[in-house]
């Protein structure tokens, strides 16, 4: 059995001796960031709905909210491009078959891999959850691999922005075909933190332990870097990608100019298509470049499937069996397969807010604001020219910034990730969270799912979001609710 303490708990909070942790009231950024409401109602700047906000997606948004929500193509699609949306969804759901003599468009799994289909990690096209059980794949939580770089892999550092881990490669794989070893199980364990608000209510965190068990290629190296991550949602990536790099480079100005503890950055990457450094906007650190080359790397590490962008998977070289295995043509995933996809995952709609205008809602709009969640949770942009028209010139409210922010410790992962260090991770979306439970069947959140609510996953916010975490424990139940309201409106 593999052990890692892959994360940390509060510095002032023991899990041990189980002493709550509390927020203390004096130098908080939170006394900056806060403005005195009057019984909680809204100050005057969100009294009432910004116009359009009800469109998460501009004219891409859609009415869904039930369990099929994050899956309906942009309403703007002609329905001739709608049916190329469906032709897309198939591929996305319909499972890969081992590779045989009898080639056809559908086999090469494997031999290693996660899955069988993009559909069982994301689930519904929505989030993923760590493992719930003592044994078995984790299905949609996967843990990727790497060792400490050494002076000389400054050219694997820069095409990959990790070194993988010599015998098990860039990502652990817990499934195989027949004949050949899984390459380990994953299962996590919890250990409950208790914590305080200023009124004394209180809540509980849940602090991750992974365990790697029945190695199937022998020992790790000895200083193999892990990090958990959860499948995260499919709505909205084609608009994110339409957000220009203009923008995104905007975001760190100001945010450098404008406050003194929260500063983000850019994450610079390799485009294997262009043969350049780019920016990075894509994965939970975001070390992918654009949608084709993330589909392209998780049909290789999820599935082990070869495409043009990426044309061998994760077998290595300590790994024989896998090299030999039969495999389903060169390349494995057709080009008519990749853009079938790439239109797909494009145009995967962000659905409609609710209760946009309501008074509850607005309050906590005022406090998300107020804390200083904003900063890094940017509202809205309008879209560039992009690759398919319908999501050019789009007025978007995703909340994100796309930069990476140092989140402290008990988040951090010690593993880097081209600029990103092992703190770092890449604002995420927070468009279509509210429907988290109608969609996915669950409230976990987070890079690895520990939190299990929205407040957990505030909580844990350290690093440059400290200010703002420390703010929201300075909410009252009112306040708190509030806020909760809001973000479930998103």
């Amino acid at each position: 059995m593999l052990k890692r303490h892959l994360w940390h708990t509060f510095p002032t909070a023991s899990p041990t001796t189980q002493k709550p942790w509390r927020a203390s009231s004096g130098g908080l950024l939170a006394c900056a960031l806060l403005i005195a409401l009057s019984g909680c109602q809204p100050s005057e700047e969100f009294a009432t709905p910004e116009p359009g906000e009800k469109l998460s997606g501009g004219s891409t948004s859609v009415a869904k909210t039930d369990s099929n929500g994050f899956s309906m193509p942009s309403a703007n699609l002609s329905p001739l491009r709608r049916m190329d949306f469906f032709v897309g969804n198939g591929f996305f759901r319909n499972p890969w078959k081992v590779a045989s003599t009898q080639q056809n468009a559908r086999d090469g799994l494997g031999p290693l891999f996660n899955t069988d289909t993009c559909q069982s990690c994301h689930i519904k096209d929505g989030r993923g959850h760590p493992p719930t059980g003592a044994s078995g794949p984790a299905v949609s939580m996967l843990v990727r691999l790497s060792i400490k770089p050494s002076a000389t892999d400054a050219y694997q550092l820069q095409r990959g922005g990790v070194v993988p881990e010599p015998t098990y490669g860039g990502q652990l794989q817990d499934a195989a075909i027949a004949g050949h070893l899984p390459e380990g199980s994953v299962r996590v364990e919890y250990t409950e933190i208790p914590m305080v608000f200023s009124d004394r209510s209180s809540i509980s965190l849940r602090k991750p332990d992974m365990h790697i068990d029945s190695l199937g290629y022998g020992p790790m190296h000895p200083e193999t870097q892990f990090s958990a991550r959860i499948a995260p949602p499919m709505i909205g990536l084609g608009l994110l990608e339409a957000i220009s790099d203009n923008d995104i480079r905007a975001n760190a100005v100001q945010q450098a100019e404008s406050s003194r503890r929260v500063s983000g950055k850019v994450n610079l990457v390799w485009d294997d298509v262009q043969g350049k450094t780019v920016i990075g906007r894509f994965g939970w650190k975001a070390g992918q470049p654009n949608l084709n080359q993330q589909n392209a790397h998780a049909f290789a590490g999820d599935m082990g499937l070869t495409s043009r962008v990426l044309n061998q998977d994760d077998c290595t070289k300590n790994q024989i069996a896998c090299q030999q295995a039969l495999n389903g043509g060169t390349p494995e995933v057709s080009d008519s397969i990749m853009a079938s996809i790439l239109f797909y995952t494009r145009n995967l709609a962000v659905p409609m807010r609710r209760d946009v205008d309501t008074p509850q809602t607005l309050r906590g709009k005022a406090l998300f604001h107020q804390a200083g969640c904003a900063t890094c949770h940017v509202p809205s942009y309008v879209t560039a020219e992009a690759a398919e028209p319908e999501l050019s010139q789009q007025k978007i409210y995703p909340y994100t910034d796309l930069l990476l922010h140092d989140m402290g410790d008990e988040l951090g992962d010690g593993r880097g990730e081209y600029l990103a260090d092992g703190n770092e991770w890449r604002t995420p979306p927070l468009w279509g969270i509210g429907l988290t439970q109608q969609v996915s069947g669950h409230t976990l959140f987070l890079h690895d799912g520990r939190a299990r609510n929205l407040m957990e996953a505030i909580i844990w916010h350290g690093g440059e979001a400290r200010g703002s975490r420390n703010a929201v424990l300075q909410f009252d139940q009112a306040q708190r609710e509030a806020l909760i309201s809001f973000l479930n409106s998103l």
